[in-house]
């Protein structure tokens, strides 16, 4: 079974209730039909039940009974949503009017109904930009208490069954230490509510050990040092260079007492620059296929998507936002 064919089976097994807003567009409706059609996710459309239920009759799509609809009106819920996000806006200055007016606004009302525990997690980008998404998340549901930064991850499965992690591919573009430790944590917590396996980190630079000094490198050293300090039963390695992480005959070199060395499935990133790279020749040239970017680092999930998906992507996203609402962080 292929990692995407996982994620659903794995998301049908506790569903989740995931909430999409994007609903004038058609790709959001059949994904919403397909997943409640195989009961993968309890989907919940942001909108009136009459004008989605015929919208989606304009290509011949039935949504299932068990679809559920929550309209933006005036009233107990948008009251309490506005509410929730002037009391965790209040210290820019937002009023109360103010946050209704927001609340109002789709993607708002979205990202307030999981930060409101009516929703365990969220789905959108279809329509609306990567920064909409993000600041939506950030305002309305804020980070986890574990991470310092909102970050990324692609999950990587190669044509012989390797199942990797890359962060952050897609969001901080030079994380300092203090981030960069955030991020490999995220991506280890991420890893493991994807995939069921024990994540093992390398932390990446153009260095191993100090083989070479530099200040970047020396980042990434203390970065590792902060990971242990904050999670010491996490098994995280670095600095490492790539081939000390994935070759097992190179890491008895070069880091014969690592344990991560030889052994990695989650690889973090010095800086954007690299990780982007890096998921790309992955996918291009080892004929890697790539499922993200994840968005991680949030208190509860809210998943971005690429404006170019169809309804597949958001079928997939949606599941593995679902097994986001079970992260563990290391204790």
């Amino acid at each position: 079974m292929d990692i995407i064919n996982q994620i659903r089976y794995k998301a049908g097994l506790d569903r989740k209730k995931i909430v999409l807003c994007e609903t004038d567009d058609m790709r959001t409706i059949k994904a919403a039909a397909y997943l409640a059609d195989n009961n993968l996710a309890d989907v919940i459309l942001v909108g009136s039940e009459k004008t989605i239920r015929q919208f989606a009759l304009t290509d011949s799509v039935k949504l299932p009974d068990a679809v559920q609809f929550s309209k933006i009106e005036e009233g107990e819920t948008l009251d309490r949503y506005a509410a929730l996000l002037q009391e965790r806006r209040k210290h820019k200055g937002m009023t109360m009017d103010q946050a209704l007016e927001v609340a109002r606004q789709p993607l708002y009302f979205t990202a307030l109904m999981v930060a409101a525990g009516d929703a365990d997690g969220a789905v959108a980008g279809a329509v609306n930009t990567t920064g909409d998404v993000l600041r939506a998340a950030i305002q309305c549901i804020g980070l986890n208490e574990h991470s310092d930064i909102v970050s990324s991850i692609f999950l990587m499965s190669t044509m012989d069954g390797q199942i990797m992690t890359y962060g952050d591919c897609a969001v901080v573009p030079y994380p300092d230490e203090q981030q960069l430790a955030s991020i490999a944590i995220d991506s280890a917590a991420t890893h493991k509510a994807l995939t069921g396996e024990n994540p093992a980190v390398a932390l990446l630079s153009f260095s191993t050990y100090g083989s070479a000094q530099h200040e970047r490198s020396e980042l990434v050293a203390r970065a590792t040092q902060i990971v242990r300090e904050r999670k010491p039963e996490l098994n995280a390695d670095g600095e490492l260079q790539f081939d000390a992480a994935y070759v097992e005959s190179v890491a008895k070199k070069k880091a014969p007492d690592s344990k991560v060395a030889g052994k990695a499935n989650v690889y973090v990133f010095p800086n954007l620059d690299a990780a982007n790279i890096a998921y790309k020749i992955t996918e291009r040239l080892a004929g890697a296929t790539a499922t993200g970017p994840v968005i991680q680092g949030l208190a509860k999930p809210m998943n971005d998507l690429s404006r170019g998906c169809n309804w597949e992507d958001i079928v997939n996203t949606t599941c593995v936002t679902a097994l986001m609402v079970e992260a563990k962080y290391p204790e």
